[in-house]
């Protein structure tokens, strides 16, 4: 796994993002046969939001996805999230499945890592 802590200037946390090997809890999302972790706890504390710090942070962890020989990074939210869909499609994740079962309505992404060069543009949903 990979935890990445952005600082404020007198060393406080004001930001963060991991991955993790990822469960394959979802059987629709199995992803047999590719190393794929779980992007998780993405959170930028309220003053420093809109500024460019969660892309930073995401940018940092795609870095060491390829490092880490990464094939596939894989996460989840809900619609309730102001603005988390549109981030992740800006990120050039794709939804792959739409749970709109009442409380969560649970979106799953997913990114293929094709290669150093690939795009963090944003890609059609399926």
């Amino acid at each position: 796994g990979c935890l990445l802590l952005a600082r404020g200037a007198a060393g406080e946390p004001i930001g963060s993002i991991a991955y993790r090997p990822y469960d394959r809890r979802f059987p629709q999302l199995a992803y047999p046969g590719e190393r794929v972790v779980e992007v998780v706890r993405l959170f930028v504390v309220p003053r420093q939001r809109r500024q460019g710090l969660a892309r930073r942070l995401f940018a940092a962890l795609l870095a060491q996805a390829r490092r880490d020989a990464v094939e596939r990074l894989y996460l989840h939210t809900h619609p309730f999230l102001p603005g988390a869909e549109a981030f992740w499609l800006d990120q050039g994740f794709q939804v792959v499945v739409r749970e709109m079962a009442l409380p969560w309505q649970t979106l799953h992404l997913d990114r293929r890592l094709d290669s150093p060069q690939a795009s963090a543009g944003p890609r059609q949903s399926r």
